[in-house]
């Protein structure tokens, strides 16, 4: 079909709307932004007061929108944080699954290979905006209300250790690793990945990509030594990362 019939087509269709069609295309639209807009303020309350603290005034006046249109998206407080936390888990699992297509399938360089992603998984996915956000809410919240956070249980950490457990079977299949427990493999992983950050994302801080190179480094050369095989490690061993 050529340009000029495609144009033809489109400039039928355009005709063919009827006022009603098009007021209620912009209704759908000013609703969806009202919502986003509603989820953003919101979860910038939630993460700056808490659950408890957070009101529905203070989310209004940032949404800047009425308290009554709050309600009529979401029927209370606790329905906007699920909410809220589900829009910020699909958007961190989105950005997960992303980095995890770079997982390395090849041996040629295991431990650069695995540095890189190492780094990635740290700077992408915890480190990030949502990543803070969602472990700041969980420290502070997950204690009190912790039904509030059953979707993110079930979307968010477990999604990780799944996937992670499959691509590293992968490798061991291949003998490059040797694994006998691929789901323990993949959480020791994370958490050796975790180990040198922790002083410095505990309160909020960002770490620098020194910082995330070192630390990187150091937890997928523990990792190796446990279940590379024959593995000697390239360089002298770094330093260990401070907050």
């Amino acid at each position: 079909m050529s340009k000029t019939s495609i144009r033809i087509i489109f400039a039928f269709m355009k005709s063919k709307m009827t006022p009603a069609r098009k007021a209620a295309g912009h209704t759908m639209r000013g609703q969806c932004a009202k919502r986003l807009s509603i989820l953003e303020a919101a979860a910038n309350v939630f993460c700056r007061q808490g659950f408890s603290g957070a009101s529905i005034d203070e989310i209004a006046a940032a949404a800047c929108v009425s308290r009554q249109t709050i309600y009529n998206h979401y029927r209370d407080k606790e329905t906007l944080f699920v909410a809220v936390v589900d829009d910020v888990t699909s958007r961190a699992n989105a950005m997960l699954f992303s980095v995890l297509s770079s997982f390395p399938d090849k041996a040629d360089n295991l431990e650069d290979d695995l540095t890189a992603f190492a780094v990635r998984l740290s700077k992408n996915c915890v480190c990030n905006h949502d990543g803070k956000f969602l472990r700041k809410l969980v420290q502070t919240e997950g204690e009190y209300y912790p039904h509030l956070f059953e979707s993110w249980r079930q979307q968010g950490p477990g999604k990780l250790t799944n996937a992670l457990s499959a691509l590293l079977a992968r490798l061991s299949h291949s003998g490059e690793l040797v694994i006998d427990d691929f789901d323990v493999a993949a959480r020791q992983f994370v958490a050796l990945g975790n180990a040198d950050l922790q002083l410095v994302t505990l309160f909020g801080g960002t770490p620098t990509d020194e910082q995330l190179e070192g630390a990187a480094r150091n937890a997928v050369r523990t990792f190796l030594r446990a279940y590379g095989r024959a593995y000697v490690p390239q360089r002298p061993p770094l330093a260990v990362v401070s907050a």
